[in-house]
């Protein structure tokens, strides 16, 4: 089958042309991302494969469709870019990657929580030029300290066992409690009694109408003075604005991210010779207690031989009318 990449890198390239050996699918790549202004470049493409930060809404489906296209394959877990109504009314199928490497999300975020912590990346700046003073650079033990997991899927599973071997203490909030979660002692609680009992809060469920700013001014006026935040999940589950204030009153006393609400228009690409117009990312980076990774958690060589693993499964399964289990269209969004 053709199928048409948008928002590759190099990276995607190697992976997927090894994934591809046996499949002979004939794989084409671009750079730019998909929206209505790119979506010509896939005319003649039955297939194409998108990332997380490509617009798949009606009016780019709309022409999709005219144009042909009959399948998309995300190569991320998140569906939250796609209009599902509007693909099902134009027959397009929507496939995905449900999981890959959680181990590469999970222990992302812990490098998160020990780096803010520890403050390692301000030492790490000060040891280079050779200011070997520890002022300002006190941690705390994880040791008994409290985390709180919101979404305990694969992923906040796998969190919830690596801080259990730190000796934390683990608050969770569910609607679905993991069996492996309650066998390893975490305690479920009610999102309320999370918030206001955790020293370090972690998210891990995914965007939905009713998860879209979870942790809004209510849920931090319930937090700890002083609660760190960590958010490797979707960008928009925190107000940036409503953080960006507590962070100023010290209500937040570190915060952590690898996604960003708006980070369409800044993750993946190199801007470093530009002047970056985003005014709320901006004043985020000049707290010395922020730490934000651009969207790097998935991004390990397991977690990308599973994603071009099971991309090109998904793509060869539809295109052979076989029964594929990764099918999004029969997930509510």
């Amino acid at each position: 089958m053709k199928v048409a990449f948008f928002s590759t890198k190099s990276y995607d390239r190697d992976f997927f042309t090894v994934a591809n050996y046996d499949r002979e699918h004939d794989l084409v790549f671009f750079e730019p991302r998909l929206d209505h202004h790119t979506v010509r470049l896939a005319k003649g493409y039955p297939a194409i494969c998108t990332f997380v930060n490509d617009k798949l809404d009606d009016v780019t489906l709309e022409i999709l469709a005219l144009q042909g296209t009959r399948l998309i394959a995300l190569r991320c877990a998140g569906f939250n870019q796609v209009d599902l109504k509007a693909a099902a009314r134009l027959n397009i199928q929507v496939v995905r990657v449900p999981a890959y490497s959680p181990y590469a999300v999970a222990e992302h975020t812990i490098g998160l929580m020990l780096t803010l912590n520890r403050k390692i990346h301000r030492a790490y700046n000060r040891v280079r030029e050779g200011n070997f003073s520890l002022d300002g650079l006190i941690g705390f033990d994880l040791h008994n300290r409290t985390v709180g997991i919101i979404g305990t899927g694969k992923i906040g599973q796998i969190v919830a066992q690596i801080l259990k071997g730190f000796g934390c203490q683990i608050m969770a909030y569910d609607m679905f409690p993991s069996p492996a979660c309650i066998e390893m002692g975490v305690n479920y609680v009610d999102l309320p009694k999370l918030l206001s009992h955790a020293d370090i809060i972690t998210l891990h469920c995914p965007l939905t109408p009713e998860t879209h700013h979870l942790i809004d001014r209510t849920a931090i006026d319930r937090m700890k003075s002083g609660v760190m935040l960590i958010n490797t999940s979707r960008g928009a589950l925190i107000d940036t604005a409503v953080v960006i204030e507590s962070l100023k009153s010290r209500k937040i006393g570190a915060l952590g991210l690898d996604v960003y609400e708006q980070e369409s228009e800044l993750f993946f690409e190199d801007l470093s010779d530009r002047i970056i117009q985003d005014d709320i990312f901006e004043r985020l980076v000049t707290f010395p207690n922020v730490l934000i990774t651009a969207h790097q958690a998935f991004f390990t060589t397991e977690a990308m031989q599973d994603i071009a693993e099971t991309t090109l499964t998904n793509i060869t399964e539809i295109a052979t009318n076989q029964l594929c289990a990764n099918i999004v269209s029969h997930i509510n969004k």
